[in-house]
C-alpha cells in the first residue's frame, strides 16, 4: 500500500516537473515584448531601437519585438495591463508603471533631459511672454516635457488654456513640424527627441526657453520576469553601451550612457504622475 502511494507520488512529481519544464520552454520561446515610449514616430522608434533590440537578442538568446503605441494614453493603458515585458518610459510614467503594475526599474539614461519651448528660427518671438494668445504644439498633454514647460510658464504668469492654447500633435517630430508649417507659433519638446530631429528640421528651430534638468527615460521590467531574467536584461543593456554600436546609439540620442535608478528619484515625479493620471481620466 505504502509502495503504491509512493509510486503515485513519483508519477505526480514527474508530471509536475514536465509541466514546469514545458512552461519554461514556452516562456523561452515566446518573444520578449519591448515597449518603447511613443515620443517619436513609429519609423523613428524602429530605426533607433532595433540595434539595441538586436544586441539584447544576441545576449539573451531570445527574440525581441519592439512595440510602442499610437499615442501616450494607449501606451499607459497597455503598460497598466502589463502587455510589455520590458519597458522604456518617462520617469513620471515609470512611477505609474510601478504603482499600477509592479514594474521594476532597471536603468535610466545618464544625461538629464529638459523641456524646451521652441519657435521657428526666423520668428519674431524672443520671450515666452510674447506667446500670449498664441497656439503651442505639444507631443501629448501628459508628456513630462510638456508638463514641465507648462509649470515654468505658469510660474511666469502664463496659464494654459487662458493665456495660450495647445494642440496635441502626437509626437515631438509632428509638434516641430506644426511650427515649421505655420500651424502653431511654438512647440513644447523634450531635449532628447529634439536632438533626434533631422538636422534640416532642427536648424529651422530656435530654443526660446528651457526647464531645469529632469531625469531621463527609464528601463523597467514586468514582475512576471524572474530576478535572473531582469538581471540578464540589465547586464545586456550595460554590455551594449560598452560596444562601438552602443556608443554611437548613446551619442546620437544625447543619452550619455546608463545609470542606476533609485526609489527616491521616482518619488520626485509623483506630482507629474498624478497630473498625467488626472488628464488621462478626463479624456476617457
Amino acid at each position: 500500500m505504502r509502495s503504491g502511494r509512493f509510486s503515485g507520488f513519483r508519477i505526480w512529481l514527474a508530471a509536475l516537473l514536465l509541466a514546469a519544464a514545458g512552461h519554461a520552454a514556452a516562456s523561452a520561446d515566446r518573444p520578449l515584448v519591448f515597449g518603447v515610449f511613443p515620443n517619436m514616430t513609429a519609423k523613428q522608434t524602429v530605426e533607433i531601437y532595433r540595434p539595441l533590440a538586436n544586441a539584447l537578442e544576441r545576449h539573451l538568446q531570445r527574440r525581441i519585438v519592439v512595440y510602442s503605441a499610437r499615442d501616450f494614453k494607449t501606451f499607459v493603458e497597455r503598460t497598466r495591463q502589463g502587455e510589455y515585458d520590458m519597458l522604456l518610459t518617462a520617469p513620471h510614467l515609470a512611477w505609474l508603471a510601478r504603482q499600477d503594475a509592479g514594474y521594476r526599474p532597471l536603468l535610466k539614461y545618464v544625461r538629464p533631459t529638459q523641456g524646451l519651448l521652441v519657435v521657428k528660427q526666423a520668428s519674431q518671438f524672443q520671450t515666452p511672454d510674447e506667446l500670449r494668445g498664441r497656439t503651442i504644439a505639444t507631443a501629448d498633454a501628459i508628456a513630462v516635457a510638456v508638463l514641465a514647460v507648462q509649470a515654468e510658464m505658469a510660474a511666469e504668469g502664463l496659464r494654459h488654456d487662458t493665456d495660450y492654447r495647445t494642440v496635441d500633435a502626437g509626437t515631438h517630430f509632428n509638434a516641430a513640424m506644426q511650427v515649421l508649417n505655420g500651424r502653431a507659433d511654438a512647440a513644447m519638446l523634450g531635449m532628447h527627441p529634439y536632438l533626434l530631429l533631422p538636422p534640416e528640421v532642427r536648424q529651422q528651430l530656435r530654443v526660446l526657453a528651457k526647464t531645469p534638468p529632469l531625469s531621463s527615460l527609464m528601463y523597467l521590467t514586468h514582475p512576471r520576469l524572474r530576478d535572473r531574467e531582469a538581471t540578464a536584461i540589465r547586464q545586456a543593456l550595460l554590455d551594449f553601451a560598452a560596444t562601438p554600436e552602443g556608443a554611437a546609439f548613446m551619442q546620437h540620442g544625447g543619452y550619455g550612457g546608463f545609470a542606476a535608478v533609485d526609489g527616491s528619484e521616482l518619488r520626485a515625479f509623483r506630482p507629474y504622475a498624478l497630473r498625467a493620471q488626472e488628464i488621462l481620466r478626463a479624456t476617457r
